[in-house]
């Protein structure tokens, strides 16, 4: 899985952000039957104001968030419920591209402690939740959040990290 980083928060060095987008990226990939290194994201590894401008520019929300996310292709579901159109593969010497994600540090952070969580979970979920958007999965509406989450709680279990929606956890409204 090729994920390309931009790094303008030093502080992500921390996490080793590198290998666990990669990680998180190609475990999503994997999971719905997608060879990882047919595929590319762009990563790009910020800070709030960084985020926050993001969020207003793109989603008219002049607040800071934990992750965003701009797909290449449209390729949502026709019904509720149902899952996403499958991407095209591209090859190994030339993966297709997905789209772009942000992260932002402090908010990404504060969530981890907030929820008590160990940082690298809190992040290895929010890249998970943020290449489905990629895939053309949204929580837009109940059917397509259940789908969204059940796939993110699948993916998670596989690498040995607790259900982010059960309890204490954040919810689907905190992601986005």
């Amino acid at each position: 899985m090729l994920v390309e980083i931009a790094d303008e928060d030093a502080r992500w060095a921390l996490l080793n952000l590198e290998t666990l987008a990669a990680r998180a990226c190609g475990a999503v990939l994997d999971h719905l039957g997608h060879a990882p290194s047919l595929f590319e994201v762009s990563l790009l590894a910020c800070d709030d104001a960084r985020i926050r401008t993001l969020n207003a520019e793109f989603r008219g929300k002049d607040k800071p968030t934990n992750v965003l996310s701009w797909p290449a292709w449209d390729l949502s579901a026709d019904e509720p419920g149902q899952h996403p159109e499958a991407p095209d593969p591209g090859t190994a010497d030339d993966p297709e591209f997905l789209g772009d994600i942000a992260l932002a540090f402090e908010t990404c952070m504060a969530e981890a402690k907030t929820q008590q969580k160990r940082p690298e979970d809190h992040v290895f979920h929010l890249i998970v939740h943020a290449t489905l958007h990629l895939l053309g999965f949204d929580h837009e509406n109940d059917m397509d959040a259940v789908l969204m989450e059940g796939i993110e709680i699948a993916i998670l279990g596989k690498v040995g990290i607790a259900n982010p929606y059960d309890g204490d956890g954040a919810d689907v409204t905190a992601l986005d």
